[in-house]
């Protein structure tokens, strides 16, 4: 009940302008930004993709959401372009593809708005096709999910690569595994981590963890690639169980800097790892989610914040 409450008031306390700008402005220590977030620039997130390409996968986010001005939503487009032309100028494209949250296209703008996320994603999906990769499609809060399943069908109807995300924690999950559990299909199969209502989604963290297997067991029996992304060896285990009895071929997903060691051993014992790498000068929102998906990180958050470092 503590952890849930604790949760919910971080990711409230996310939403705030004034705290957004204390923590942004405070001297934080580098070492607790850059424990989940690779750099602010391209030459960084390339610089990193490099070092996990040795033995693991990556997809980059170049972080930004909720956008509500055009010309943040054309230059985010642009930003990934240029990413995935570096991507493919350095040789990296046939390991590393890209994330993008709609949100950061102009899917919440006050006009035209899904059109102008889809035209700039449909854009992002050029890039990566002319490099040889693929683009994932983030899920975003409960709120988005049938705009955001639309675009990723209209975007298959010319790009068939492009990956889905569904998050087990809504209730609807399992069904909508169900159905994107065909052939060509990615999707990427994570917990969720927006605050969302009971009446949409599991709150208890086991009653989560039941729907993350129902869900996995759907995508395992299917015939599309699914992703599973998690941190939690249980659920790792599992994948790896169902994989083998299924005879499915599918990805561990980890994001960047949770639990690398464990990353690195399940390479090393032969798993298809992808690393979730965000960059860029947005961290704010991503950053708090990861406080709030574990204690012990904001722990380490606030001592740097009492310390300055």
């Amino acid at each position: 009940m503590f952890r849930d409450m604790f949760r919910s008031t971080l990711l409230a306390a996310s939403r705030s302008t004034a705290v957004r700008a204390l923590v942004e402005s405070a001297p934080l220590s580098r070492l607790v930004v850059d424990r989940f977030v690779a750099g602010t620039g391209v030459d960084q997130a390339l610089a990193v993709t490099r070092e996990i390409l040795t033995d693991r996968l990556v997809t980059i986010d170049h972080l930004g959401e909720d956008t509500t001005d055009r010309a943040r939503a054309d230059a985010a487009v642009e930003t990934y372009r240029t990413l995935l032309r570096r991507l493919g100028d350095a040789g990296l494209a046939d390991r590393a593809e890209v994330s993008v949250k709609l949100s950061a296209l102009g899917a919440r703008l006050p006009v035209d708005a899904e059109k102008i996320a889809l035209d700039g994603a449909r854009r992002i999906c050029e890039a990566a096709d002319a490099v040889g990769t693929t683009v994932t499609v983030d899920m975003e809060d409960h709120t988005t999910t049938d705009a955001t399943l639309q675009a990723v069908q209209d975007l298959r109807l010319d790009f068939p690569w492009v990956g889905a995300v569904l998050q087990a924690y809504l209730r609807r999950t399992e069904s909508d595994c169900r159905n994107l559990a065909v052939r060509g299909s990615r999707v990427r199969l994570c917990k969720g981590a927006y605050d969302e209502p009971a009446s949409v989604a599991f709150r208890d963290r086991h009653e989560v963890d039941r729907s993350f297997v129902r869900c996995l067991m759907a995508l395992m029996a299917g015939a599309g690639l699914p992703m599973v992304a998690t941190h939690d060896p249980r659920l790792i285990a599992i994948a790896r169980s169902l994989g083998q009895r299924h005879g499915t071929a599918y990805e561990l997903q980890m994001l960047y800097g949770v639990r690398p060691q464990a990353q690195t051993r399940l390479a090393a014992e032969g798993e298809r790892v992808r690393i979730y790498l965000p960059y860029g000068t947005d961290w704010f929102g991503y950053f708090i989610r990861r406080l709030a998906e574990r204690p012990a990180n904001t722990a380490f958050f606030l001592r740097s914040l009492i310390t300055g470092g």
